[in-house]
């Protein structure tokens, strides 16, 4: 089997980036490629000095020239970053690509694509943006103007997580940047690689000392905890398990700080005997399988309508063992491993628990065999399930793997329910050419996005974000700008 790159690419070591400059610690820990368990790096762990040093550095940059520039100085910064992505564009792919194993081809067109979008489009959104401007005469003829000016909060801290590092990193960097803030920023320990990259063009693009700081460590006693604990931040913004953002919410709440936050989702597909067949299935399969399962977008839940239910597990079947599991710059390669090899023991511990709860495993359900070094890699089967009642805890509880459970219904009522009766609120997808019901249903279902006839498909100026266990607030757009930015309102009397 031959391959045009040897994976993984060797990388420097990881460093962190404080108030300009580049910093190593006395303690480091290995960065490890999930394709074939090879140590990529060693990673400079943060200290709680090193995190107080970061944040006192934003918190002074926002008096110096980063304070001080307009709207449209900030958005050609950004946009010079954007312009040193590209420039770099090979080198975040081999990063991206090595630290989480998937598709070359995926870290092209999506995760370092939208990076550079995320800096050009929240450059010019904030350079854009306008406020709000009220006229209005009082009892007593007074006439009286309102209008709104948007500030930065200051010190914002951003945790990122590991599925998609450099699209999540930039979806919240861009914006809090765009709207004058400054910020500490600490990735996955997992995926330490293109956000230090990430630095570096920071660094060559003339970004101010202290404007943008990077940490490298672990959540809990490390620079995780020390960083959300910190007095000195005014916001904090967070993707990842919800049990993680409920610990920081707590940590928070002490000041009374902004949140924002995108956590998991058990999301489902619902496929309608009138949609077309060939793309319900073909659009099933990328919403269950794309980046082997780790996007808290995909679908674990698939309701199809009793009358297809038969056709449509056996096509989904077909299609799910032809999928390529291999190297990433394969030809034809549709999915790499998972992340680590202690979240495959997470996914492979549910793939046991579905056939003890009584599922029938349709395909899947193991780890594939190569016969080569990718099997001292974190790789999985695809996996489908049917059988399970709505209440196993495999059908509730979120995955984070390359699987999904096929169930049929019979209504649009019973199955809106059935959607609905999760902890989770973060995503759905309907699949119909009933335009009447496309409209109804996927306006009833309590998530925060709903795809008719698509997945993973979004203008960037729109909202997104979760319900009940699957996040807090919205970011997208004017969203963003609205987190991001203290928001404060000037009257004047005018006569």
């Amino acid at each position: 089997m031959s391959h045009a790159v040897p994976w993984p690419v060797s990388l420097s070591p990881t460093r962190n980036y404080v108030d300009g400059q580049f910093v190593t610690t006395a303690k480091t820990f290995p960065n490890i490629c999930p394709i074939n368990g090879v140590k990529l790096a060693d990673v400079h762990e943060a200290d709680a000095g090193l995190v107080d040093r970061a944040v006192h550095a934003a918190r002074q940059a926002l008096s110096g020239p980063w304070g001080r520039m307009s709207p449209a100085e900030r958005s050609a910064v950004l946009h010079k970053v954007a312009d040193g992505i590209e420039r770099r564009f090979e080198d975040f792919v081999a990063a991206e690509v090595s630290d989480t194993g998937r598709p070359v081809a995926q870290a092209r067109t999506l995760d370092v694509y939208r990076g550079v979008a995320n800096f050009r489009t929240f450059a010019d959104l904030a350079r854009l943006a306008g406020g709000e401007t009220f006229d209005m005469r009082t009892a007593d003829g007074q006439d009286i103007m309102n209008y709104t000016v948007r500030k930065p909060h200051g010190v914002v801290g951003i945790i990122s997580p590991w599925n998609l590092p450099l699209l999540l990193l930039t979806w919240k960097v861009a914006p809090a940047l765009a709207c004058g803030n400054t910020v500490v920023v600490k990735p996955s320990e997992e995926t330490p690689s293109s956000a230090t990259l990430l630095a570096e063009v920071m660094h060559e693009a003339g970004v101010p000392p202290g404007v943008f700081n990077l940490l490298h460590g672990f959540g809990p006693d490390s620079a995780g905890e020390f960083l959300t604990r910190h007095p000195e931040l005014d916001a904090i913004t967070f993707t990842g398990e919800s049990r993680t953002g409920s610990t920081i919410m707590k940590a928070a709440a002490e000041g009374v700080r902004e949140v924002s936050f995108e956590l998991g989702g058990k999301n489902a597909a619902v496929v309608f005997a009138d949609a077309d067949f060939d793309e319900a299935v073909a659009g099933v399969i990328r919403s269950s399988f794309t980046n082997s399962g780790q996007v808290c977008l995909c679908s674990e839940r698939v309701y199809v309508e009793r009358s297809i239910f038969d056709r449509f597990v056996a096509a989904l079947k077909e299609k799910t063992e032809a999928l390529k599991i291999g190297y990433p710059d394969e030809d034809g390669v549709n999915m790499g491993s998972l992340i680590s090899h202690g979240h495959r023991d997470k996914v492979l511990s549910y793939f046991k628990l579905a056939v003890e709860e009584g599922a029938t495993v349709v395909t899947g359900g193991g780890v594939p065999h190569f016969g080569d070094e990718r099997d001292q890699g974190a790789f999985v089967q695809p996996t489908i399930w049917t059988g399970l009642p709505d209440t196993a805890r495999c059908v509730r509880e979120e995955v984070f793997g390359p699987v999904c459970h096929i169930a049929p219904f019979d209504t649009e009522e019973e199955v809106i329910a059935r959607v609905n009766d999760s902890p989770y609120g973060l995503a759905a997808c309907v699949w119909t050419t009933n335009l009447k019901r496309a409209h109804n249903v996927s306006r009833q279902f309590r998530v925060g996005i709903a795809w008719v006839n698509t997945w993973f498909l979004r203008d960037l100026r729109t909202p997104f974000g979760g319900a009940k266990l699957s996040g807090l607030g919205r970011e997208g757009g004017r969203h963003s700008l609205d987190f991001y930015s203290e928001i404060s309102n000037i009257c004047i009397r005018l006569s």
